[in-house]
């Protein structure tokens, strides 16, 4: 049994469908991408299993979001959070930037009942993003767009989950953050953390997931191995540059 299981979901805002139909798997352990144009429906895909969709005028009109044999769709998005751990770094970082880091990420263990733990998750974080360990008492608003998004990682990390969810982590990033970024992600996923990625730098996505699914307007069109996807001429042609 898979980790993350979406099967035939189909998702509408009022009266325009948006997912029509679509499947997936995310095995324990992967990092699993979703690629796809701009509204080919990857954000979606998260807002559902996150169940955010409500919040955004959409909602799920079948099919099914299974998570260690549990219904996600029985569940309103703060029982995701705190009784599954599912944690989403959302497009744009979304970080609150009256708080301090610090904050920031005591925050993000708010429904945590363990101390030790998270004191030992606040060590990890600044552990792997030592920029934060520095910038701790400094309010959110002030870090650069590199900072923001270590900071929108950190905050998931702090529900230790095992499954995170990230929505176009690379975006508005210069090539050399993003590059810092991933390889940091990467060293998270080979910690035991389960990955979701949405990115629309495809290239950046095939490097480093292990598998690939493809979106076209609201269809799974090609799923397999990430370098094998990769080397797909119409995947090359629409989304690597030929």
């Amino acid at each position: 049994m898979s980790l993350l299981s979406v099967k035939d979901l189909v998702v509408a805002y009022g009266a325009i469908e948006a997912l029509h139909g679509i499947s997936f798997d995310v095995e324990a352990g992967e990092m699993v991408t979703l690629i796809g144009a701009n509204g080919a429906g990857k954000s979606t895909s998260l807002w559902s299993i996150t169940r955010q969709l409500h919040e955004l005028g959409g909602g799920v009109r079948s099919g099914s979001i299974t998570y260690k044999d549990e219904n996600l769709l029985q569940y309103a998005a703060h029982e995701v959070v705190n009784k599954f751990h599912i944690s989403l770094v959302p497009e744009g970082r979304r970080v609150f930037g009256n708080l301090t880091v610090l904050e920031n990420l005591k925050l993000a263990a708010f429904g945590r009942k363990d101390k030790p733990g998270i004191a030992e998750d606040l060590e990890r974080v600044f552990g792997i993003f030592t920029r934060l360990d520095e910038r701790k008492h400094q309010l959110a608003d002030l870090l650069s767009g590199g900072e923001q998004q270590m900071l929108a990682v950190g905050r998931a990390l702090m529900t230790r989950g095992e499954l995170m969810l990230l929505d176009e982590p690379s975006m508005g990033l210069a090539p050399v953050l993003v590059q810092d970024l991933f390889k940091q992600l990467v060293a998270i996923n080979q910690s035991g953390v389960t990955m979701l990625l949405v990115e629309q730098n495809a290239h950046l996505a095939l490097k480093h997931a292990s598998r690939a699914y493809v979106l076209e307007t609201g269809k799974i069109v090609s799923s397999g191995l990430a370098k094998d996807i990769a080397k797909d001429p119409e995947v090359r042609k629409a989304y690597l540059g030929g």
